[in-house]
């Protein structure tokens, strides 16, 4: 029995936090956009909406291929366009979160600067940038950023990788 979660991820380029999350066994879709909160953090900012089996991944495993794949111990200028953040869709999630970053703290030099926001609103990207990296893996932007993030993925996740999706990637380039 499928039991589907849905949980937003905001970090880097939401080009790279997609194809991330498309080449994990267990994701069933990623919606590629722009996701708000509430208050402070109301602008827009870069993510994606993960819907994924929980019987397949868990979400303690999301959140730290989220932590390892995009900047989430530093405060640089680019927050607002590219907000570091999980967000969460009721307040059990919420607590969850909280709990599962406190213990993934240890793994990171580090403090981790990612928050816990609740979910307000999404707007997605236009067709045409959507499966991004799937569309165009020997672009030069792939290639710089998107295929070390997939390396750490094969190298730390294996178990959790779509091999399928990631056999494309020349092995020597990562």
């Amino acid at each position: 029995m499928k039991s589907i979660s849905k949980i937003g991820f905001g970090g880097g380029c939401h080009w790279c936090t997609e194809a991330v999350f498309q080449s994990l066994n267990g994701v069933e879709n990623v919606q590629q956009g722009w996701i708000a909160s509430n208050g402070d953090n109301s602008s827009f900012s870069e993510a994606v909406i993960v819907e994924y089996n929980v019987t397949i991944i868990p979400i303690e495993v999301l959140i730290e291929i989220h932590l390892h794949t995009h900047k989430s111990t530093s405060s640089h200028s680019m927050r607002k366009k590219y907000r570091s953040a999980i967000y969460v869709f009721d307040e059990n999630q919420e607590i969850k979160i909280l709990e599962v970053l406190k213990t993934l703290q240890h793994k990171f030099k580090n403090k981790l600067v990612t928050q816990v926001l609740v979910f307000s609103e999404f707007k997605p990207s236009r067709e045409e940038i959507l499966n991004y990296y799937y569309k165009n893996p020997e672009k030069p932007f792939c290639k710089t950023f998107i295929n070390p993030k997939l390396k750490i993925l094969l190298e730390s996740f294996r178990n959790y990788t779509d091999l399928i999706k990631t056999t494309h990637l020349n092995f020597k380039e990562l």
